[in-house]
């Protein structure tokens, strides 16, 4: 398995036909294995299995929802194709040598697409035709490549092309194959047309039904990713498509991810006028992960909860580096995973019904972690002597306690995303969006702290004392909408209280305003002001006519949206707790913001650069330790020049280079004393030039013009 080549190249080593029999493991024992807590691993690893099925099948359709509208669009639109070419109308619509083409703008969210294209596959062939292929650029290099992977997936056989290798060839003839062109497509399609409509045995076809013209399924085509197909070729095949359009009925569905001018970028005048293209709109990336946020992370029903950090690192995640809402939900499995797999209290972490059971079969071992808790260790500090001595020492006592904190956090996440909710319907339509525009903003700045104590929060509620009748009224409904849906006793009193609010605006505007003539006259500056006056009358002036606004007497619907104000702040205050603030708060709550950050926030140059410094420890060799800044010359190659390379200066001479990497291997098998110490040979030199080439390849070196032999350094510093 090695190679004494010296070329840059890549070789393939093909795996042996005999295959290592692996032992059958399953997931519960890698899950229980070394977890902390393993006695109540198998129940924890069953809950944590149940909760990432909920996800999955809510997630799968939530994406049916979300993307049903575009998809519907998109079949309305085959359909039309299909059935204009079927009743002569394809001339009036288009010309005839024109394909029609679907542009589906998918936006830069590209992990995401793979299930949009999944799904618009599976609906095109359920209800418009079973021919449908899809299309990837890093599989269609060449237009034969492109050829073969539309004759493959529609034909589903194996397609010769004329240049193969005699290894290909010999693997086609073993099977039928057939010329990869688009004439071999075509005879296949009227056999296959012809075969569907013929007759079931036994029946006969009406009459009536000659006289009308038959109805052929198109030939869709999905090009998954355009703006990674090479131009030229995608050209060709749109030319070679359209001289076979009235034998074949081709459609393109194009997925493009940045704007609608790709295509024109791509294709020149002469080839995009031979498609009838029309624009399909996705929804956006950010309206799907606030719907995502909102299913799984805003609602009491699911009973995993994420801290604010961690929360805050996979939202950054999204709009920092990805837009997929795919890698939202994958670092929230693997929140999941972690909470379940670290925290043997995460037994209690599910269902108010079964988290209350599970408290009963807590062994001491589970106790004691409670007794840690620091929720819940300032709990027991909270409470008289006597009861704090029963909580510390009595099992039985303290499963019966627990079994009441279990319900009180339960009911507080009952409370608060409602709460939640109507503080944002109330603030979300402020001016400057105080609280956040997005709902999870509002969610984060209450999982800080508290969040009435914020500067923020204090500016909205003065704002929300000056908002207008209409808009008031507007946003109180929409939170006595909330409140209805909510199932508690806590909300349903809330909502009563705000329905009697919304009642007394009502009558206001059946009351008549008798004193507007008096609020003019106080906001209107007085009459007696002389023309001329000094800085002195001027102040006093104006303190006169502060005192005046200061001193009126507020009118009916100041007082009740005053009041409205207030009732809303005593629901903030009385739900909006942050959850430390909840005993037993960790057996729900993942908070581990560095293994979420160590997992998903990859940081590949300085793992290659701790790995060159340090063979020794993943090479698990401890003949390569050495001392800090001394080389070892049973090093790699690699690891040596990449040492050496961080003695250099921004320009490395690349004969100097390779002499003291001559002189550190040489320190291996040559004593320092004989001539040969040193001295670079043909094997030296071929090992140099490989190590440099790596080295350029990774992206630490590369070459220059700036003077002759030399490479340029990238980076600066060890690891």
């Amino acid at each position: 398995m090695s190679t004494s080549s010296v070329s840059k190249g890549c070789f393939v080593f093909k795996p042996s036909p005999k295959k290592r029999k692996k032992q059958d493991v399953s997931q519960e024992s890698y899950f229980i294995h070394d977890c902390a807590g393993p006695e109540s691993g198998q129940r924890r690893f069953k809950l944590c299995q149940d909760l990432w099925k909920q996800i999955e099948t809510e997630t799968e359709v939530l994406q049916d929802e979300l993307h049903r509208k575009i998809l519907d669009s998109l079949l309305e639109f085959s359909r039309k194709c299909s059935s204009a070419r079927c009743h002569g109308d394809w001339a009036s619509q288009m010309r005839a040598s024109e394909i029609p083409t679907a542009a589906l703008m998918l936006g830069v969210n590209v992990p995401d697409h793979d299930l949009t294209f999944s799904s618009l596959s599976d609906l095109l062939r359920q209800s418009v035709t079973p021919y449908v292929v899809s299309l990837q650029a890093k599989e269609c290099g060449a237009l034969k490549h492109l050829l073969k992977r539309v004759l493959e997936g529609l034909m589903e056989t194996v397609v010769a092309v004329d240049d193969e290798d005699e290894a290909d060839q010999a693997a086609c003839h073993v099977q039928k194959s057939v010329h990869c062109s688009l004439t071999t497509l075509c005879d296949w399609y009227i056999i296959k047309t012809k075969k569907s409509s013929n007759d079931t045995p036994g029946k006969k076809r009406p009459s009536t039904v000659t006289d009308e013209p038959e109805q052929l399924p198109p030939v869709v085509v999905v090009f998954k990713d355009l703006e990674a197909f090479n131009p030229k070729v995608l050209q060709d095949f749109i030319l070679i498509c359209s001289r076979y359009v009235h034998r074949l009925p081709l459609m393109f569905i194009f997925g493009i991810a940045t704007s609608p001018s790709t295509i024109q970028h791509m294709l020149p005048h002469s080839v995009s006028s031979l498609l009838c293209i029309q624009l399909f709109q996705s929804l956006s990336c950010t309206e799907h992960l606030a719907t995502v946020i909102d299913k799984f992370i805003l609602t009491h029903q699911f009973p995993f909860k994420l801290t604010e950090k961690v929360l805050s690192v996979l939202v950054s995640i999204f709009f920092f580096h990805d837009f997929s809402v795919r890698n939202f939900m994958k670092g929230l499995q693997l929140a999941l995973l972690e909470h379940f797999y670290t925290q043997p209290l995460s037994v209690l972490c599910c269902r108010k019904k079964a988290a209350l059971h599970h408290a009963t079969q807590l062994d001491h071992g589970d106790l004691e972690r409670i007794r840690l808790l620091p929720s819940f260790k300032r709990y027991v500090e909270g409470q008289e002597a006597e009861e704090q001595v029963n909580l510390m020492t009595d099992d039985s006592h303290l499963k019966e306690v627990c079994q009441k904190l279990i319900k009180t956090l339960h009911k507080y996440h009952k409370n608060y995303y409602p709460t939640l909710r109507c503080l944002h319907a109330l603030t979300s339509t402020l001016p400057r969006h105080l609280l956040g525009k997005q709902i999870r903003e509002l969610h984060e700045a209450c999982l800080r702290k508290n969040v009435w104590e914020q500067e923020n929060y204090q500016s909205a509620m003065k704002l929300l004392k000056m908002q207008a009748k209409d808009e008031l009224v507007v946003s109180l409904r929409r939170c006595a909408e909330i409140l209805r849906s909510v199932k508690s006793k806590t909300m349903k009193n809330a909502c009563e209280q705000l329905e009697e609010l919304l009642c007394r605006f009502q009558q206001l505007d059946a009351a008549v305003d008798v004193a507007p003539s008096e609020d003019e006259c106080v906001l209107s500056p007085p009459k007696n002001l002389p023309k001329k006056t000094d800085l002195f009358q001027l102040q006093k002036t104006l303190l006169e006519m502060n005192e005046s606004r200061r001193s009126k007497k507020l009118s009916p619907f100041e007082i009740l949206r005053n009041e409205t104000v207030e009732f809303v702040d005593g629901l903030v205050r009385s739900h909006l707790w942050p959850p430390e603030s909840q005993p037993l708060h960790e057996v729900c709550y993942y908070s581990s913001v560095a293994t979420v950050k160590h997992h998903l926030n990859a940081s590949p140059r300085t793992s290659i650069q701790v790995a060159l410094s340090n063979p020794d420890h993943y090479l698990e060799n401890d003949s390569l330790k050495t001392e800090d800044g001394s080389l070892s010359s049973a090093a790699p190659d690699i690891c040596i020049a990449y040492k050496l390379h961080l003695e250099c200066g921004r320009l490395i001479n690349l004969y100097d280079w390779l002499e003291a990497y001559a002189t550190v291997v040489s320190a291996a098998k040559v004593d320092p004393d004989q001539d040969a110490f040193g001295k670079v040979d043909e094997v030296k030199h071929a090992r140099f030039i490989r190590a440099v080439s790596e080295l350029e390849f990774l992206g630490f070196v590369k070459s220059t013009k700036q003077k002759t032999d030399h490479v340029a350094r990238l980076t600066w510093g060890g690891c």
